[in-house]
């Protein structure tokens, strides 16, 4: 019995919920992902592109889905290209359950400080490169700037704080990092998408039809949500771990084993990340709507003058 021919170009749950964005998410981001053979790989480009190009592919529609999610994990979008290991969106749990653990653990010292917030956002940039859009590509000068802008960022933050809460209690201390990171995140995101602040993001009607004119007043919208989705991201597995090992320390479990600080708050940042990172990514849907009232003046008079103007126009958020 032939197939029912589905749109796999589309996520395969609704994203006009917060449910079906969370699924949708929850696959993205499976660490699972990363230990698919070559040959699995190869099995799921050859699938995917072959269902693209309408060829019949007579897989259940569970294992074309599967092909599909393999696909995404490891080849880029617009390019096609198989991805940098760690530059994958399922690579983001280990890598950053791994950095974060130990930024929450050595946070006492300045070497420590500097070098590991340092891994952090060359791990970020690796990223941001890595899932670079390829419609609006990022120079290597952008990439640049952002990673130095980002990292000063992030140390003078972390360096900052932490001379000044050094008469404070420790779980002060321990929360340093967070805030360098949040404040990290404020800087590296707007700033790789600087080109959509200063010429607009694209706009299109209900039915996903461009509309020829682009917003920089959505663009800014979309970066501003973004920032908060990463922020609240990090808050589980950057909050979480230091009150319970502050805890520990009141306790006096640290003194009598020092050793287990860092491979324990490596494993809750692990916990944590797991659910936050596809919960947090599903806060705010890729496909955002916008009131055409809240729009630039020039852009809301380009739109009313068009034949039937929605009321409502939407834009890529990004991630």
């Amino acid at each position: 019995m032939a197939m029912t021919r589905i749109n796999i170009d589309e996520p395969r749950w609704d994203q006009s919920t917060y449910i079906g964005r969370a699924r949708h998410f929850f696959t993205t981001t499976n660490p699972a992902n990363l230990f698919c053979s070559a040959s699995e790989l190869e099995w799921a480009r050859t699938t995917v592109t072959k269902y693209r190009n309408g060829e019949v592919v007579d897989l259940p529609e569970d294992v074309l889905w599967r092909a599909k999610h393999v696909y995404d994990s490891a080849f880029h979008p617009d390019t096609g290209e198989k991805m940098m290991l760690i530059g994958r969106m399922s690579a983001q749990v280990p890598m950053n359950m791994t950095i974060t653990g130990c930024m929450l653990s050595f946070y006492k010292t300045t070497p420590a400080v500097v070098f590991w917030q340092w891994i952090n956002q060359s791990f970020n940039a690796v990223v941001n490169y890595t899932n670079r859009s390829g419609d609006s590509p990022i120079t290597v000068k952008q990439l640049g700037t952002s990673y130095v802008l980002a990292t000063g960022g992030a140390l003078i933050t972390a360096l900052g704080l932490n001379s000044l809460v050094k008469s404070m209690p420790p779980l002060v201390g321990r929360l340093v990092p967070f805030t360098a990171v949040a404040a990290a995140n404020c800087v590296n995101i707007p700033m790789m998408r600087m080109k959509e602040i200063q010429e607009g993001v694209p706009l299109t009607d209900s039915a996903g039809q461009k509309l020829g004119v682009s917003s920089s007043t959505a663009a800014k919208e979309g970066i501003s949500a973004v920032c908060l989705s990463r922020i609240m991201m990090a808050s589980p597995g950057m909050v979480l771990p230091p009150l319970l090992m502050n805890s520990l320390e009141k306790k006096g479990v640290l003194r009598r084993m020092p050793w287990i600080g860092a491979p324990l708050q490596v494993l809750l940042c692990g916990i944590c990340l797991t659910f936050a990172t596809p919960a947090c990514c599903a806060l705010f849907p890729q496909k955002a709507a916008i009131s055409v009232d809240r729009l630039e003046p020039e852009i809301q008079a380009k739109i009313r003058a068009m034949e039937n103007p929605p009321t409502v126009v939407y834009y890529n958020k990004g991630l």
